[in-house]
């Protein structure tokens, strides 16, 4: 088997076999195939497509690329969620201990985040002494004593993906769904969950802008799991505004904790709910849904679901104290408010760009080298079809370096749009993929 007749192939259109996209996939990991002949092959997939079988054989194969987590000394069935990203997204914070609270069993491995904000892992480790690296026997006992644990990915978890993405960044393939599906899948199913709940967002701050192509990639993506014998589950959902008020690490963490104390609404509480009662009713929990929203409800209100984060946190050795006093996580030195320039409605928000503005601040990274001020951000005080009068504050932002403060602050005003039509199209979740 050759890679250039597999690259000829797949240029006029072919169908790649199972056992030639493990050659080319062994072959590019082991570094006897180049970076160049690679590139074209991924610039052929992207003109040409992948069908389902394709895509599966590609997920399987970067699967096989490195370790497989076994999870199974962990007792009961473990459901994974997964988020394509965007702004203000802390749903695993609060998913985790509100399944772990109504009896699931949440065993998460999560990466950092390039762009405005950190990923899971860094908003984590905004709360002081919390550790994200801990070995496969310790992950299993938190999860085992408290149903719910986050930790970094291990070094050698789908190594293919780390460089099927490098190579992708620099050569323009990035959009094509079957390398998207392919890449998020096989993480996913080499973390070693049962079933799978995907929360794949659509709308101006995420990278499917349309709720067709934000479908195209969730059925994709299911199917996968599905073949690959992990039940999966998706949500489309809406990112036409940062889901949480809260943009920036520690300030995202504040925003969770108060969502799971009860003392806080929204789309990011709706939305974590839905989310929770999904795994749950995978995880055979629950036979329906509404007997699982019923239990959620409940675990908040009783503070179960916020002494399970509680547990988390101290287990893998953080300061659970901040559960009960937010003002242990770090906080910034200066607060500044930004104010509406004109009365009206807010009729738009360019997510990405109010993303843009926290990494400005100092809250995410352009290169996996940058460090994040966990303390940095902003909280948002209004949102999209929000009545605003000239002088109001619209966010206050949490500062410590005022280099790019001027800049962060025109960025965001540009972001939001003020009018006077107060008909704002949108709902939360658009669609459901079984």
């Amino acid at each position: 088997m050759r890679i250039i007749d597999i690259i000829q192939k797949k240029k006029y259109g072919g169908k790649l076999s199972g056992e030639e996209i493990s050659f080319f996939i062994k072959g590019y990991v082991a570094g006897t195939i180049p970076d160049y002949q690679i590139s074209a092959l991924l610039m052929a997939i992207w003109f040409n497509g992948m069908d389902k079988a394709e895509t599966t054989d590609l997920t399987l194969s970067m699967v096989d690329s490195g370790d497989r987590i076994d999870l199974s000394i962990i007792p009961g069935i473990k459901v994974d969620k997964h988020s394509t990203g965007g702004v203000a997204d802390t749903t695993t914070l609060i998913v985790g201990p509100l399944v772990a609270a109504a009896g699931g069993m949440v065993a998460k491995m999560s990466g950092r985040g390039l762009g405005h904000t950190g990923g899971t892992l860094d908003k984590l480790e905004s709360i002081p002494g919390f550790s994200i690296s801990q070995s496969m026997e310790s992950f299993a006992s938190i999860v085992k004593e408290c149903g719910v644990s986050v930790i970094g990915q291990t070094g050698n978890l789908v190594p293919a993906d780390k460089k099927l993405y490098a190579l992708r960044d620099v050569t323009g393939t990035v959009d094509n769904l079957s390398l998207i599906a392919g890449s998020i899948m096989s993480k996913k199913i080499a973390a070693g969950s049962d079933k799978i709940v995907l929360d794949v967002k659509t709308g101006s701050g995420a990278f499917m802008k349309s709720v067709d192509d934000a479908a195209a990639l969730g059925r994709m993506m299911v199917d996968i799991g599905n073949l690959a014998g992990r039940e999966t589950h998706a949500f489309i959902t809406d990112m036409n505004e940062p889901l949480g008020n809260a943009v920036g690490n520690a300030l995202e963490v504040k925003e969770a904790i108060e969502i799971l104390q009860g003392d806080h609404e929204g789309d990011l509480k709706d939305l974590s709910i839905a989310l929770a009662c999904k795994m749950l009713v995978l995880g055979g929990i629950f036979t329906s849904e509404d007997d699982a929203r019923e239990k959620v409800n409940a675990v908040i209100a009783s503070g179960e679901a916020l002494n399970r984060f509680g547990r988390m946190i101290e287990l893998q050795g953080g300061n659970a104290a901040v559960v009960k006093d937010i003002s242990l996580l770090p906080s910034a030195e200066k607060i500044m408010e930004v104010k509406a320039e004109s009365s009206g409605v807010i009729t738009e928000m360019d997510t990405e760009q109010l993303g843009m503005t926290a990494l400005l601040l100092g809250a995410g990274r352009t290169k996996k080298s940058d460090s994040i001020d966990p303390a940095v951000g902003y909280w948002l005080k209004k949102r999209l079809g929000d009545t605003v009068v000239k002088g109001e504050t619209l966010a206050v932002f949490h500062v410590n370096d005022t280099k790019n403060y001027n800049e962060a602050v025109e960025k965001f005003k540009k972001a939001i749009l003020i009018g006077k039509d107060q008909r704002i199209d949108r709902k939360l979740i658009y669609k459901e993929i079984q």
